[in-house]
């Protein structure tokens, strides 16, 4: 990734510089697989605006990993003060199995506490050579797919989902259509790495698959990244509507003296520059005035979001994502 993510490691060696000048306060961050060179950025403007604030310096740590393995070890005892997730399952699961949170966490800050989204589109290479344009072509038998797996990344689960509202619209009630449809699709799936960041490295460092599924974001700042049109991006006609949700984490900011930080660290994003600086990293965001600066950034497509899909995130996971749902027996038909 040394080349790929060269953006980051230098925004990474900035914040490393931070102890060193004795920060007054210190907080950490937790997030999911791919948000590493958003939040290096934004805790730079962030630590700017803190300071202007209250006089005091910041350093902000990092901690990215699959957001389902960073709520496992928020609950497990690593004292974050907040989490910017990509699935509010994984932030559900800190009030309802850890305790950590109250059970209205989502009702705290706006847009359910996800202040800015995206959805999931396809990363081709040069001259997209198969045509792929839509999830049905997808499901050619010369067609070889890259995605997170949906057991271990909530990405993994957007792209699936987002698979599964295609096939709906495509054919209504016809349950076995549908079924068969997501089987194959499944079957084109070469490679299913354990988060986002390894999906990337397996299609662009080790150029395995035709197409790889991830975050439109994601997909957006790869293409940008290289010149030439050596990658493309295909937006499909239907698909999900990912929120990143974010909370502080109402124990542990208690047991760090945290608790005005990290509001103020979360309540920031919605902020217009904040807004700003999200949409330049290819996120989708709800600030009009930023919304209409990048009109021509996003293509309109339909978004279809958890209840429309699957009733809710409690019946999409123990219907399809729980051992022996709906994907396990659709991966034993492969």
């Amino acid at each position: 990734m040394k080349q790929l993510f060269k953006g980051f490691a230098l925004g990474a060696a900035l914040l490393s510089a931070q102890p060193a000048l004795a920060a007054d306060r210190e907080l950490l961050n937790t997030s999911y697989d791919i948000a590493r060179e958003l939040f290096a950025a934004y805790n730079v403007e962030f630590g700017k605006h803190w300071q202007e604030k209250t006089g005091e310096t910041l350093e902000v740590k990092q901690s990215h990993a699959g957001s389902s393995r960073q709520a496992q070890a928020i609950i497990q005892g690593l004292r974050a003060d907040v989490a910017t997730f990509n699935q509010v399952t994984d932030i559900d699961i800190l009030h309802a199995r850890g305790g950590l949170i109250p059970e209205n966490w989502a009702e705290r800050l706006p847009n359910n506490s996800s202040p800015y989204y995206s959805t999931m589109a396809f990363l081709v290479r040069k001259d997209n050579p198969k045509n792929i344009q839509n999830w049905d072509d997808l499901v050619r038998e010369d067609v070889a797919l890259v995605m997170p797996n949906p057991k271990t990344s909530g990405n993994g689960r957007y792209t699936y989902l987002a698979a599964l509202g295609y096939a709906q619209d495509e054919f209504g009630d016809d349950q076995a259509s549908i079924d068969e449809f997501l089987s194959a699709f499944l079957g084109q799936v070469r490679v299913f790495d354990s988060g986002g960041r390894g999906a990337t490295t397996t299609f662009i460092e080790r150029g395995i698959g035709d197409a790889l599924l991830t975050f439109e974001s994601e997909v957006l700042n790869l293409a940008d990244r290289f010149e030439d049109g050596e990658y493309l991006v295909i937006t499909p006609s239907v698909s999900f509507l990912a929120e990143f949700p974010v909370t502080w984490i109402d124990d542990y900011v208690k047991q760090n003296d945290t608790e005005a930080l990290a509001k103020e660290y979360l309540t920031h994003l919605y902020s217009e520059d904040s807004q700003r600086l999200l949409a330049g990293f290819n996120y989708r965001v709800h600030n009009e005035t930023v919304k209409q600066e990048n009109k021509d950034r996003f293509r309109d497509l339909k978004l279809k979001s958890i209840d429309d899909i699957a009733g809710g995130w409690e019946k999409a996971m123990a219907d399809h994502f729980a051992s022996g749902g709906k994907l396990d027996q659709l991966q034993r038909r492969r």
